[in-house]
């Protein structure tokens, strides 16, 4: 088989209606499915439609709370924690980006923690919300498996637990970072597995210590931390770090506690994340700001060339390129993802997505 192309609202709608058969209000279907297809057509493929299966599976099971009472359980001038009472994790965290946003217009820096949250797609989603506010977003997450160990060790106690950031720019488009602290994000280890292709070395080694490079025996090894075999203390410390920010500050399971929930379908999770929300107006003239980062953003890309390089980039470029292609071209979807989504609206008794 080929692969197939969608466009962007089929996709949403193939999602949503899915999402809507197995108990999601409408809304709240609307809103999931609108985050998953962006995640697709930004090329965050390991985040968007190939999760379907997993979240109908673990609806299905109990996993996920289909109404949840999303609400605030600690809430100060420019902090809060919000509780997602185990609902979809895109639902939480849009909350939490809307409140640090309102937060931010009067103190300046607003930080929301969610606890019993779920995987909500790509980082970089949810710290591009401030972007429309003239402000900076950060992000952070602890990842909903375990696959890193520390450094030097083996007990997998930590995982990928990413982190984004989201500047705004002036002529030039925002630089948006979005980085696991692992060599590679589990999701495209799974994406790699899906389309049948192996895994470059130094993504993932076994318990010996040896390259894995075949996706499908993945849950054989481990993800190396940023810096690889040479230096994946950073990575290692970065990870933790990340995770005791984004899961134990705001009571959300972190470590031994965290639940995989690739092999486990009906617990809760209690996934954590954290968003802030900078506004640049509390820190001098907007229009300046933005300014200073184009000169920056132009200075990197006209800046001397190792040679063999064709092109220096900067943050978010590669993925801008992928969303103008993607919606000019349709949204690709690879054959053993077709199958599987095929399979999930058979089961559902809705129209296949192509």
């Amino acid at each position: 088989m080929l692969e197939t192309t969608v466009t962007l609202s089929r996709l949403k709608a193939f999602i949503q209606e899915a999402l809507t058969k197995v108990g999601l209000p409408e809304q709240d279907a609307s809103t999931v499915a609108g985050l998953m297809a962006e995640a697709d057509l930004q090329g965050s493929d390991g985040h968007g439609v190939t999760r379907l299966p997993q979240y109908v599976r673990r609806i299905k099971a109990g996993g996920f709370n289909v109404r949840p009472n999303i609400r605030v359980v600690h809430d100060h001038l420019s902090t809060a924690v919000l509780n997602g009472d185990n609902g979809m994790g895109h639902l939480v965290m849009k909350r939490a980006a809307e409140m640090a946003i309102e937060k931010a217009r009067t103190t300046g820096i607003a930080w929301v923690n969610s606890q019993f949250s779920n995987h909500a797609g790509p980082a970089s989603l949810y710290a591009s919300m401030p972007l429309a506010h003239d402000m900076i977003g950060l992000y952070f997450a602890v990842g909903n498996a375990n696959h890193l160990p520390p450094w030097g060790g083996l007990d997998m106690l930590l995982s990928t637990n990413p982190i984004a950031a989201a500047i705004p720019a002036g002529d030039e488009k925002p630089i948006v970072l979005d980085m696991a602290t692992t060599v590679a994000a589990y999701g495209k280890v799974k994406t790699k597995a899906l389309r049948g292709e192996t895994m470059p070395e130094g993504w993932m080694i076994d318990r010996a210590g040896k390259p894995l490079t075949d996706p499908k025996r993945a849950d054989e090894g481990m993800l190396l931390p940023l810096g690889g075999m040479e230096a994946g203390y950073k990575g290692y410390g970065l990870a933790m770090v990340i995770g005791l920010l984004a899961g134990t500050l705001g009571g959300a399971a972190m470590g031994r506690d965290v639940i995989d929930f690739n092999h486990d379908d009906d617990s809760v999770t209690n996934t954590g994340q954290a968003i802030a929300a900078i506004n640049v107006a509390a820190f001098g003239d907007v229009a300046v700001f933005k300014k200073s980062v184009d000169t920056l953003v132009r200075d990197i890309r006209n800046s001397e060339r190792m040679p063999g390089v064709e092109r220096i980039r900067v943050p978010g470029e590669r993925s801008f390129e992928t969303r103008v292609k993607r919606t000019q071209n349709g949204i690709p979807v690879a054959p053993a993802l077709m199958r599987g989504l095929d399979q999930v609206a058979d089961d559902l008794g809705i129209a296949r997505l192509a």
